[in-house]
């Protein structure tokens, strides 16, 4: 963990964070399942929870497998990634949409993919009045 004086210089900078704990210096390995080549990277982050190792692992673990399975998601269902709005508010709007639509999806009880059921609700009125009224 950095100094004190790091997180003094940093709460002096960002006044909404002052429950701020330390800063995290995390190194990940990854192993890419295609090539086999490894990486390792150093992350830092920041923190409300008290200086331990596990703690502040679990807690960026789960937030990393939340950020990075709904993410994933959106993209593999709305090609997300691939969008270039960026005028105004649309991207803003477009994720709102995307969001309300991909828990639309995911609240039908089908056995269909999220990105079947997506091209379903676009050709078939009845599939799509369904997942309205859910």
């Amino acid at each position: 963990m950095p100094t004190t004086d790091a997180i003094d210089w940093l709460q002096e900078r960002h006044l909404d964070w002052q429950n701020l704990r330390g800063i995290a210096a995390i190194t990940s390995k990854r192993i890419d399942k295609k090539t086999g080549q490894t990486s390792v990277e150093t992350r830092f982050d920041i923190t409300s929870l008290p200086a331990g190792p596990a703690a502040i692992l679990a807690a960026t673990r789960a937030h990393w497998g939340i950020e990075n399975n709904f993410h994933w998601q959106l993209d593999i269902t709305f090609d997300e990634d691939r969008c270039r709005t960026g005028k105004d508010f649309s991207p803003l709007n477009l994720a709102i949409v995307r969001h309300i639509v991909l828990n639309m999806l995911k609240r039908d009880t089908s056995k269909l993919s999220l990105k079947r059921k997506r091209l379903k609700a676009s050709v078939n009125p009845d599939f799509r009045a369904q997942l309205l009224a859910c």
